[in-house]
């Protein structure tokens, strides 16, 4: 059982390390605000197009627009990715007792 509750931690770390380099991309109003986004919600790049600057409120707008999708995209990303590296602890036995299922 250790072994099994190791491995699925090894696996669990092995997810975490390799979404540091999975970069998802998130955009708003058009393309004109991007936001680059690691597979582990870290924002690794933010592109605003010139002609937002003017206008601080509307830049701030499309800024929470696309961090939000981009953050959105990338936790569904982690949470599959990371339930896959936790299977092989749900095939214990017994552990289905001890969360109630």
């Amino acid at each position: 059982m250790m072994g099994k509750l190791q491995e699925a931690q090894q696996k669990a770390e092995e997810t975490k390390q390799r979404l540091n380099t999975v970069s998802l991309e998130e955009q708003s109003a058009g393309g004109m605000v991007k936001v680059r986004i690691t597979g582990n919600r870290e924002i690794k790049d933010i592109k605003i197009d010139p002609s937002l600057l003017h206008d601080s409120e509307e830049l701030a707008d499309h800024l929470i627009i696309a961090l939000n999708k981009a953050i959105s995209k990338a936790s569904e990303m982690n949470e599959r990715e990371m339930q896959e590296a936790a299977k092989g602890a749900l095939n214990i036995p017994g552990m289905d007792k001890l969360f109630g299922k």
